[in-house]
């Protein structure tokens, strides 16, 4: 009974000497998710008319209408991959004006992800540039500062931009990769440079923050905040303003938002869930003084089972859909449920049999997605049929 009491008042003290060291967040920003519209990704919905063709041949009427739904409906980020990709972004800034509703304001999500020396651990995802061959100053050049020119430009819209999914994860754990250690000094530049750049009234930046299954043991917490902390602090020491809003979560992944059930693979992280991760990050974050938020993409998610272990990563099976964008979550240091990761791109040739390259659509796959998605999807009918009742 001495020893508990003991504990008990040490556990306290620690817990109290935490308290009185954290530092005040120095860059709180106003959540700029809610009342805005959120813009519809036009090719997105044109790659799933393959989808809604496939289950029509298959006389599936009501899965073809749950796809015209995700299609028509459900907003998704757009990728911005490669120098060429920028123009993506004049396509997207037209289309997300011609959708906008009078006065309301819109958001658009963009993903900011072309590195030099980019996925050093996996190899699936690698991109366009080199830090061998000037990379990186191509990168800020032609690549952050005509993106920045780009979404300045359109005051009229808000931006939430998920900053190079991936790569300051492999800061964390992948040292031991000599390709990303080598690597890592580019992604922490890089990326700096890209907060400093990008510090406009209507732009929102979310560091990727990998997953809970990637970062969120109990080992790794501290050193991912002090990470974000030395990369934001490098990015102030180029605009004293920088700042960021907060950080992406499961992008490209398939962890539940709140697991209905605990996979075995979790049992000793604090993290099982990416509602637990962002929950366990948090204070480490705020003890670093930075913000404490999080946009969490549940445009994939596994079904109970689905894996034996977090590190199978690729076209996961049996998965849905899962929480749609905006939905009601009881965590407060998560800003908005997004969906980053266009369900129905492949993640490489790997996981289900007859996968294609990174990237490319994967039919059979979104027809899972649909058919999965928990909670299910509410049909859209070009002409509802006899009997429909919502």
């Amino acid at each position: 009974m001495v020893q508990l009491t003991q504990f008990i008042l040490a556990t306290a003290a620690l817990a109290g000497a935490a308290s009185a060291t954290r530092k005040h967040p120095s860059n709180q920003t106003v959540n700029p998710w809610p009342g805005k519209d959120r813009y519809v990704v036009e090719s997105y919905g044109k790659k799933l008319d393959q989808t809604i063709d496939s289950f029509l041949a298959e006389g599936d009427t009501l899965n073809a209408a749950r796809t015209r739904t995700v299609a028509q409906k459900i907003s998704t980020f757009t990728w911005i991959t490669t120098r060429d990709g920028l123009n993506q972004i004049h396509t997207t800034i037209r289309e997300a004006r011609r959708q906008r509703k009078g006065r309301k304001r819109m958001i658009v999500g963009l993903v900011l992800y072309n590195l030099p020396d980019r996925d050093c651990s996996a190899g699936e995802s690698a991109g366009e540039l080199s830090s061998a061959n000037n990379g990186l100053a191509i990168y800020k050049k032609d690549f952050v500062d005509e993106y920045a020119k780009l979404v300045s430009a359109a005051r009229d819209l808000d931006f939430a931009i998920v900053l190079e999914p991936d790569s300051l994860g492999n800061a964390i754990t992948n040292q031991g990769i000599p390709f990303c250690a080598n690597a890592t000094p580019i992604y922490e530049e890089g990326i700096a440079y890209a907060i400093s750049k990008l510090q406009y009234p209507n732009v929102h930046l979310y560091i990727d923050a990998a997953h809970g299954g990637w970062l969120g043991w109990a080992d790794n917490l501290k050193p991912t905040a002090q990470i974000f902390a030395k990369v934001v602090n490098m990015a102030k020491k180029l605009n004293p303003a920088a700042k960021i809003r907060g950080y992406a979560t499961n992008v490209s992944n398939y962890n539940p938002f709140q697991a209905k059930v605990r996979e075995n693979y979790t049992e000793y992280s604090p993290s099982w869930d990416e509602s637990h991760y962002a929950s366990s990050l948090a204070p480490f974050l705020e003890a670093e003084g930075l913000p404490s938020n999080f946009i969490i993409d549940q445009g994939r998610v596994g079904l109970p089972g689905a894996r034996e272990e977090w590190g199978e990563w690729c076209n996961i099976a049996p998965a849905g859909f899962g929480m749609r964008p905006g939905a009601q979550n009881n965590n407060t240091h998560v800003d908005s449920i997004v969906w980053i990761k266009p369900g129905g791109e492949s993640d490489g040739r790997c996981g289900l049999e007859g996968a294609p390259a990174a990237g490319a659509w994967f039919d059979e796959y979104v027809q899972m997605l649909v058919k999965n998605a928990d909670p299910p999807l509410e049909p859209t009918y070009l002409k509802k049929p006899k009997g429909y009742q919502v």
